[in-house]
């Protein structure tokens, strides 16, 4: 009988000794504030007379930079391929000509060629046809003179559509190569 009040004021002792002592709630504290970092974006230069007198910006150059950037924008355009297949079509040839005739007049510039598929096939075979396609695009380039350390290739397979619905059309739009000027070309 007497391990069993030892027993049973062992259990009172554990049950209400060894609670938490009360504590006052700490009072909560709002969170301190993130400071937003704001991009400061600085306004573009305007031009003045006193910069074009100076020689730091002519109109001239303006006019060239942006007559330069209409003629990229207009010979960069994407060539297309047949389904499954990687020639270089006839009617693609001139634009290709134009591509490496700029090529050679701005001689800092590089080039990647993109490949791309539509989405009937698999992955990998879509991949390995896209870097057909950019590679045929590459070698009519150097054989028309432009250096190889200017132009590299890139492969997106299907991964990259212009078009998502289920046609011939749509699918004709997704099979092409894509170009992208890079910049200089390091030494």
């Amino acid at each position: 009988m007497k391990r069993i009040w030892v027993l049973f004021a062992l259990l009172a002792f554990i049950s209400f000794g060894c609670q938490k002592a009360a504590t006052k709630p700490e009072a909560v504290q709002p969170a301190p504030e993130k400071e937003e970092k704001e991009s400061v974006q600085k306004p573009p230069e305007k031009v003045t007379e006193q910069k074009i007198a100076s020689g730091k910006e002519s109109v001239e150059s303006q006019e060239k930079a942006a007559g330069a950037m209409e003629e990229k924008e207009g010979i960069f355009k994407d060539i297309h391929f047949d389904f499954d297949k990687y020639d270089i079509k006839n009617e693609d040839k001139s634009a290709l000509k134009a591509i490496a005739s700029w090529m050679t007049k701005n001689p800092g510039a590089k080039l990647s060629v993109e490949g791309h598929c539509d989405d009937r096939g698999t992955n990998e075979y879509n991949l390995a046809l896209g870097d057909r396609r950019a590679k045929a695009v590459k070698d009519y380039l150097l054989s028309l003179g432009v250096s190889s350390s200017k132009i590299e290739t890139v492969s997106y397979g299907e991964e990259k559509p212009l078009c998502t619905e289920e046609t011939e059309d749509c699918w004709a739009k997704n099979r092409r190569a894509h170009f992208v000027v890079l910049g200089k070309v390091s030494k």
